[in-house]
Formats: structure tokens, sequence, C-alpha cells
């Protein structure tokens, strides 16, 4: 059998078996930025339980992180966050294309036109991404903080996404999974949803009607960069009580605008940004 091509910057370890080229303290490390992402602050034992290791195990990964600015650890309540310099490595990933920076102006007034939050996302191995959010000054609103990860079925941004990809693209993206069942609403069946994703793509807007969560809606539109492809989402979303479904047509026409408008700017085609 021919050996395989090495890759420039592959080193021979890079061809290994899988638990032959893993660093078991890195992956460690790496568990605990996920979960502490996931997470407003965690003490060192919710940790060491979370993450099935012992206290003395975890107190060494966090003080390594620590000497490094990954994480920090709030003196007084002895919980333990991310750090600065986690921060800063997670946004050059946001800064890969100027979606976010271009996105950025068209998200705050659709917040002010519409009263509110406005969101961001992008597929990541085949769920949304959430990478921005201007939020609404009202009490009761949707939160989705960068790095949130969401089903695409039952997203408006995924459907948006969806509603712009090919058959053989939905299928990969679809098939092989279950589609969650989250509410009475959900659609869970892929020809339902192949429907339902037509109707986004004629109107140009995909419609989240408390479909992941009751009593929250979502109204999404697909960005697309200079080939016309779907790269990101945009969306309004918030309560049923301030969504009501008189007002989705017009909140629609403002989120399906504010997408042309970012998709202008990343030099989509006339035909598909207009």
């Amino acid at each position: 059998m021919a050996q395989q091509p090495r890759k420039k910057g592959r080193p021979k370890a890079f061809y290994a078996k899988p638990e032959q080229s893993t660093i078991q303290s890195l992956d460690r490390a790496i568990d605990v930025l996920d979960l502490l992402a996931a997470h407003a602050g965690l003490t060192l034992t919710e940790i060491a339980n979370e993450l099935a290791q012992s206290p003395a195990t975890m107190h060494r990964v966090l003080s390594t992180l620590e000497a490094r600015d990954m994480v920090e650890m709030d003196g007084q309540s002895q919980t333990w966050h991310i750090g600065a310099a986690a921060y800063r490595i997670g946004s050059a990933f946001l800064h890969r294309s100027g979606v976010v920076e271009r996105s950025r102006p068209a998200m705050r007034r659709l917040m002010e036109q519409t009263g509110e939050t406005s969101n961001l996302g992008i597929e990541m191995n085949g769920n949304v991404m959430f990478i921005g959010q201007v939020e609404t000054n009202e009490t009761i609103r949707a939160f989705f903080p960068p790095g949130t990860i969401s089903p695409m079925h039952a997203s408006g941004i995924g459907k948006a996404l969806l509603s712009r990809y090919s058959d053989d693209r939905f299928d990969r993206v679809v098939s092989g999974r279950d589609l969650e069942g989250f509410t009475d609403k959900t659609v869970t069946d892929p020809e339902r949803l192949r429907d339902d994703l037509r109707q986004a793509r004629d109107r140009g807007w995909a419609f989240d009607d408390e479909e992941k969560a009751t009593g929250m809606r979502c109204v999404a539109a697909p960005i697309l960069n200079t080939y016309g492809e779907a790269i990101a989402g945009i969306s309004v979303s918030g309560p049923t009580s301030r969504m009501p479904q008189e007002r989705i047509e017009e909140i629609a026409a403002l989120v399906a605008a504010a997408a042309r408008e970012v998709s202008r700017g990343l030099g989509a085609p006339q035909g598909d940004s207009d």
C-alpha cells in the first residue's frame, strides 16, 4: 500500500492513530474552556465534578490557563470565568470575514426599528452558531451570547441558511440527524421542513414560530457573499406578546432589507441581494 503523501506543515504524528496524536493535558484544558464558556462562573469543585476529574488536576489546569489570562478567578465568589486572552483568540475567528463588522450597523438599526433583539449567526458543523447580538432594552428578551449553538431546523437563522442550500447540501446537513422536537410546533419531518424552506426562499425570509421555545418568535434572512452563497443569517427575535402574527410581515420586511444591505456590502450579485 502506497504511503499517504504528507502535506506541508503537518508532522508524521498527524497521520498516526487519533489516540496517538492527541495531548491529554491539552484536551483537559480545552474541556475546561468549553465548560466555562457555557456558564456564568463555576467553582473548582463544580468544574471537577462536571468533567469527572480530581480537584487537584483541575486546579493545575486552571492555574496554567490563568497564567496565560485564558481564565480568571473571582476572589469574592471563588468562581472561575473565561479570561481576556480566550476572548481575544475567539474574536480572531469572527474576523476571518467582514460579515461581523458589516452586519453590526444593520443589526443595531434593526433593534431600534423593531424594539427587539437582533442576532447574527453562521452554520457550524450542521448547527447554527450565534456570533453577534444587539440586545433590546426590554426586560424580557431573547438572549444568544456569541458561541451559543442551536439546531438549524428549529432556528430562524438556521432555516434562512437552509433555504439557500442545494438539495445535496440540505441532505448532508439534515440526513442522519434526529430532528428534535422542542415544542409542539417544531418541524421534525424532513419533507415538511423542505416545504417550509421553499416558502422561506420564495419570500426571502424564514420564520421560527415558537419552534425552539414556547412564547418566542424569530424572523431571519440569509446574508450572501460575492458568489451568492448564504454565509450567515441575520434575525430579530422576541416574545410572542411583542411579536404577534400581525407584526411579522412588517418585521420580516425590515430583516430582509437588512440582509440585502449587508449582502451588497459583501459583494453579493445584485440579482440575489436585491
